[in-house]
């Protein structure tokens, strides 16, 4: 008898990351790789499950060619028998989806229409979303929300100082970066108790970049907001601005929406500073004097969220650092921490150059720590809640 089984999708701009899990209670990992490089020459590593891989697709270019040549793979490698339902990370789900949905045609839809406002992930997030139906007709598609985590904030911290009219139309802050957060946060739970660390920040940083406070696991303030640039700056994307500069931008050096928009989500954080690479490796191994600025403002504005972060929960007990820079850069979780002595956080620097789980010392106030991510696992999670729900695809709706 074929094994009921679960595949998650993580499709975005420059990656796409699967996993393969069993129908059972505590969904047992079977497989799961990443196809990286997108925009250049794809590479397929399968780094967990009986399967392992490695390939470099010289001649596949572009996610549908990519995802439909993964899904390829999976059929002949036999991974594709007896998926029952396939989960997939949307960035955005706006003021509706809360919640894991089924993706009827109708949904996909709606959730198009919020494709300007993550655009660097959504539209890849929903192309893979289509594509898995037409390759498994028969299996339940769900959308799994990163907005969802943050949907129970306190009304003061998703709200713009803006007429209310247009607050009424959809324009707070969100929150992203939500299916790490939900992990980190289950985590911390099952580890530090019910509490899940009391006050906690969790710093998600990788090529997208976000801070989130959490009470009790619950999120109550994040640094992204509207759309996923805002916060400290990233890989490409810019961070916070003066919304001053756009209009700058495009009155005076007559800039295009276009151009405002390639500059700022492709153009601008680690790669503008730099001038050299958004990529970590590349700027910690760097001895240019930009390079080494870039790296300056990109601890220091993560230490001024911190700061914002810990008044809004009326102090810390936890920090974590998560996603790849996070988990593996010592050098930046370093000096974020040594700009965080204030809040009583003391570094063991012998267990952060190890990449011990905890990097601080007994006798901080503090408690600092390294947890990896595993987006996929809340992703398949989602579907597991929603397979045998009594809802119709063509009739799912918001949950």
């Amino acid at each position: 008898m074929t094994e009921r089984r679960l595949l998650t999708l993580n499709a975005g701009s420059s990656s796409l990351k699967f996993a393969i899990y069993g129908v059972e209670a505590d969904l047992p990992l079977r497989l799961s790789g990443q196809v990286s490089g997108l925009g250049g020459t794809p590479q397929l590593k399968v780094s967990a499950g009986p399967a392992r891989a490695e390939e470099t697709w010289t001649d596949t270019r572009g996610l549908e060619a990519v995802l439909e040549r993964t899904l390829g793979w999976l059929d002949g490698a036999g991974w594709s028998r007896g998926v029952v339902g396939v989960g997939h990370r949307i960035v955005h789900g706006g003021l509706d989806f809360h919640a894991p949905t089924g993706l009827s045609e109708a949904v996909l839809r709606r959730l198009e229409a919020l494709s300007p406002l993550a655009p660097l992930h959504q539209p890849f997030n929903l192309r893979g979303a289509a594509m898995a139906a037409a390759h498994f007709p028969n299996a339940l598609q769900v959308g799994v929300f990163d907005t969802a985590f943050h949907a129970g904030q306190p009304e003061i911290a998703r709200l713009y100082a803006l007429p209310r009219d247009l607050i009424a139309q959809g324009v707070l802050a969100y929150g992203f970066h939500g299916l790490s957060y939900d992990y980190i946060a289950s985590v911390l739970r099952a580890q530090e108790g019910p509490a899940a660390g009391g006050r906690a920040i969790v710093c998600h940083l990788g090529s997208g970049v976000s801070l989130c406070a959490l009470s009790d696991g619950q999120s109550v303030a994040t640094t992204m907001g509207f759309s996923a640039l805002e916060g400290p700056p990233m890989s490409t994307r810019s961070g916070s601005l003066d919304p001053g500069v756009i209009l700058h931008l495009m009155q005076a050096k007559g800039m295009s929406v276009e151009a405002v928009t390639d500059l700022l989500y492709n153009r601008s954080g680690l790669l503008g500073l730099s001038g050299l690479s958004g990529d970590m490796v590349t700027l910690l191994a760097s001895a240019l004097p930009h390079a080494r600025q870039a790296l300056d403002v990109f601890v220091y504005r993560i230490a001024r969220e911190i700061g914002s972060l810990a008044a809004a929960l009326g102090g810390l007990d936890t920090l974590v650092f998560t996603a790849g820079v996070g988990e593996n850069a010592a050098e930046i979780r370093a000096r974020i921490i040594a700009q965080c002595g204030w809040l009583g956080v003391r570094l063991d620097e012998a267990a952060n150059t190890a990449g011990a789980r905890r990097i601080s010392l007994p006798e901080g106030a503090v408690t600092a720590l390294v947890i990896p991510t595993d987006e996929q696992v809340v992703i398949a999670r989602g579907v597991a809640g929603l397979l045998d729900a009594p809802v119709g695809l063509d009739e799912a709706s918001p949950r």
